[in-house]
């Protein structure tokens, strides 16, 4: 699934998302506002990585699993799935990518400083998603 096609899975889950916020604790225009960011984020890609992207689900949850949150810090994204490099045949179930609203939300107010936060954090979860570890990304300055 090329990102694109993504970007459409992702319209309609963060519709679904919409629709399960009238908790009245987020307002739905906050919700839809950091939306637009995890959409921006993918759409900036530059093409030759958003095209290889493939079957991969991206979607916006309020919180991570507290057993998943590493000690000592705050989890942003998560990738799950198999990395292109490792898959040897398809298919394949689709790799899942979570962004994280609150915590992005609660290291900025300002609205430039968390888009750039959520375009860090997808470009951190796609890389994972073409094989790229951790500690490369330390050594890319892209951790």
């Amino acid at each position: 699934m090329s990102v694109i096609a993504a970007a459409a899975l992702f319209r309609c889950r963060a519709s679904a998302l919409r629709a399960v916020c009238d908790s009245g604790r987020v307002s739905d225009v906050r919700r839809a506002r950091f939306a637009r960011l995890v959409r921006r984020a993918i759409a900036d890609l530059p093409e030759r990585y958003r095209m290889r992207v493939r079957n991969v689900e991206i979607v916006i949850e309020d919180d991570p699993d507290p057993e998943r949150a590493p000690e000592g810090g705050e989890l942003l994204g998560l990738y799950e799935g198999v990395p292109l490099t490792e898959r040897r045949e398809e298919p394949w179930l689709p790799d899942r990518i979570s962004i994280y609203r609150r915590p992005i939300e609660a290291m900025s107010s300002s609205p430039q400083v968390q888009a750039k936060i959520v375009r860090d954090t997808v470009i951190h979860e796609i890389a994972h998603h073409f094989g790229i570890t951790d500690e490369r990304l330390d050594e890319l300055g892209r951790s």
